[in-house]
């Protein structure tokens, strides 16, 4: 009898039991709070993911992972998320449990120079159970010590690691666990939550409803704030990621992560009509097929293209969004081109827009010519070639009627180099992002006009062009272009590793030594992609992000590097007249009279005398300590005459008549 009523008294609990956990999971009323309300408003970058474990072990079982965790600034940047893993560790099967609970992760700014992240995981139900908040301390080995303490009517868990002497700050929000290093991260989020901001802000709304989840996890940028994090690795200002940080509001991401590491994120951005002109009239005028690629030298380091359905209908509403949003700039805009059309009695739709077809693009460059300088250019596509040099030619000729500019056309390679010399003339028709563009050279490539300051840029992209060493003629860009819709609005294209040697290139001393330290760990992505395509009043949205073995990277011949010029060891045995067969001269101003290059320690290398940017003249040339090695004429760019080699003490060594 006993035993049975110890057996009856023992189910009576149990089933009390089951009817609380009844009523705390199904009967109990909903209260649950959406986890982004939690999230501070100052997040930069948001990830977000249904099923964090599994996301995780995918994401650091793969290679480019593995890789990354060498470098030290990326282990820096990864450990607070190694540090949560570490705590769970031990508990592996408990925390699995949580599993399929929408996990984001936050990161803000929290001083100039440094970073918090901060965790929000939804619990459900879960966290109704009291028991909960207890069963933490048997997460925790005898190196954590756990303590309490509250925070306007909240209870803030603070678990001190002994061996790191650091805290992590923990606290339940009805169905939300919240979680950071830094207390004024839990503080801020404990603040908000009944006045959320982030999580009601109709713009990132709009991009949260876009976005995709049945990915690896998610990624927001709140772009208002990423000027701050850039702030970070550089007290410079940076007129770019100003741009960045005020024209855009949002980007939303969906990421996954193929077997080969490559990183493929769809989304949507928005933009910021008030502040955004040109990236309006953009998104009103449709898309177009990129074929640029097909001029574009196979070292290009950068290719933005801008595609629409003509470049008259974007002009159009490029005029009518800088009418309706500021009738100042709009004003000096058409006074620009007004004084233009007036001083040189042209038409710029007529003589410009009309020709230009449905891609516009700047390229930055690897040149073979130009040493330790990024050479831009930008190409116009033309609608008609034949029409585009009509109106080019007729310019020209009213340039030389209404000014002193006297420039006969260079030809190089079948191609001819012309003169615009119109200042600020692009800055005027398509906005400050071409301001770079101040009275260039230009030559005419089949359908492509392509201009740049340097023309010794354009002659790179002439030779290349005439040798089909183009982007079209990658195998490696044709295979990573067709990840990406065909047409788009906006298509940003980076060969990293040859970014990177241009990025080298211009360094000062202390850049180089950190671009070295980390080169194994940037050139590993060869290739990043980014595309915008117009959808309702968004952007649709692709970053693509290619992985490859750094060691096959170095081999590729398209990312390969430029061998660096040898010096001559060995000595000169017998003086021939191959001593005269002089490098190529490439000189920098086609208007000059005369063009030198000088040695490391300043002395002259040589100097040439110039007619029409082709070598005519004097020509002479000098070893390092100023002594004179060669001396000879040109004329119309070809040797003539009688030159001279000199030895180091001044001694006639061989001569030669042209």
């Amino acid at each position: 009898m006993i035993k049975k009523r110890i057996l009856f008294g023992f189910l009576g609990v149990f089933a009390l039991y089951v009817v609380y956990l009844l009523y705390i999971f199904v009967l109990s009323p909903k209260t649950n709070l959406q986890s982004v309300y939690l999230i501070p408003k100052d997040a930069v970058f948001v990830i977000e993911s249904e099923k964090p474990v599994e996301s995780w072990k995918k994401i650091s079982e793969s290679d480019a992972w593995h890789h990354l965790q060498k470098n030290g600034y990326f282990a820096e940047l990864t450990e607070n998320i190694q540090k949560v893993d570490t705590i769970f560790n031990n508990k592996r099967r408990l925390f699995e449990f949580f599993d399929g609970r929408s996990l984001f992760i936050s990161i803000h700014m929290v001083s100039k120079k440094d970073y918090g992240i901060f965790y929000v995981l939804d619990l459900k139900r879960i966290a109704k159970l009291k028991l909960l908040k207890t069963y933490l301390n048997t997460l925790l080995n005898e190196g954590y010590v756990l303590s309490k303490r509250n925070y306007h009517d909240h209870e803030i868990l603070e678990i001190y690691d002994r061996k790191t002497k650091e805290t992590m700050h923990m606290a339940f929000i009805k169905n939300q666990l919240i979680a950071s290093y830094t207390h004024t991260l839990v503080e801020a989020s404990i603040d908000q939550y009944q006045e959320p901001v982030l999580g009601r802000d109709l713009s990132f709304i709009e991009v949260n409803q876009k976005v995709g989840y049945e990915d690896l996890f998610r990624l927001y940028l709140q772009y208002n704030y990423v000027d701050d994090y850039y702030r970070r690795f550089s007290n410079e200002q940076s007129d770019w990621m100003n741009r960045v940080s005020e024209n855009f509001k949002f980007s939303g991401f969906s990421f996954d992560l193929d077997k080969n590491s490559t990183i493929t994120a769809n989304g949507f951005t928005n933009i910021s009509f008030t502040n955004e002109n040109y990236l309006e009239a953009l998104q009103k005028s449709g898309t177009a097929k990129r074929t640029i690629a097909q001029i574009a030298p196979k070292r290009t380091a950068l290719y933005i293209s801008y595609g629409f359905d003509s470049f008259s209908e974007f002009y159009k509403n490029f005029e009518l969004v800088q009418e309706a949003s500021s009738s100042e700039e709009y004003e000096s805009y058409k006074t620009g081109i007004q004084k233009v059309e007036k001083f040189l009695k042209i038409d710029v739709k007529e003589n410009f827009v009309d020709w230009i077809g449905d891609e516009i693009a700047l390229l930055q460059i690897q040149s073979d010519i130009s040493k330790g300088k990024n050479d831009l250019a930008l190409v116009l596509k033309a609608t008609d070639s034949a029409a585009a040099k009509t109106n080019l030619d007729f310019v020209l000729n009213q340039i030389k009627k209404k000014t002193p500019v006297k420039f006969k056309a260079i030809p190089f390679k079948n191609h001819q180099i012309n003169f615009l010399s119109i200042k600020g003339f692009f800055k005027i028709l398509l906005g400050n992002r071409f301001k770079e563009f101040d009275k260039p050279y230009f030559t005419q490539i089949e359908d492509y006009v392509v201009f740049s300051n340097n023309p010794n840029t354009l002659k790179t992209i002439i030779t290349n062009y005439a040798e089909r060493e183009t982007l079209a003629s990658s195998d490696n860009f044709l295979t990573f272009n067709k990840k990406f819709e065909a047409e788009s609005s906006l298509f940003v294209y980076s060969n990293i590793p040859v970014l990177y040697d241009n990025m080298y290139a211009i360094a000062d001393r202390s850049t180089k030594t950190q671009l070295r330290k980390n080169k194994d760990f940037i050139i590993c992505f060869p290739q990043v992609g980014f595309q915008l395509t117009p959808e309702d009043n968004l952007f649709e949205s692709t970053l693509i992000v290619n992985y490859q073995d750094v060691e096959k990277v170095k081999v590729n011949s398209q990312f390969e590097e430029v061998p660096k010029n040898t010096k001559q060891t060995s000595k000169i045995n017998e003086i021939t007249d191959a001593v005269f067969n002089l490098s190529p001269i490439y000189p920098t101003d086609l208007n000059a009279k005369s063009f030198a290059k000088k040695y490391s320690n300043g002395s002259i290398r040589f100097e040439v005398d110039l007619k029409d940017g082709l070598k005519n003249g004097r020509y002479q040339e000098y070893y390092a300590n100023g002594e004179k090695k060669i001396t000879g004429r040109f004329r119309k760019d070809e040797q003539v005459g009688t030159w001279r080699y000199y030895d180091l003490e001044g001694e006639l060594l061989h001569k030669k008549r042209f």
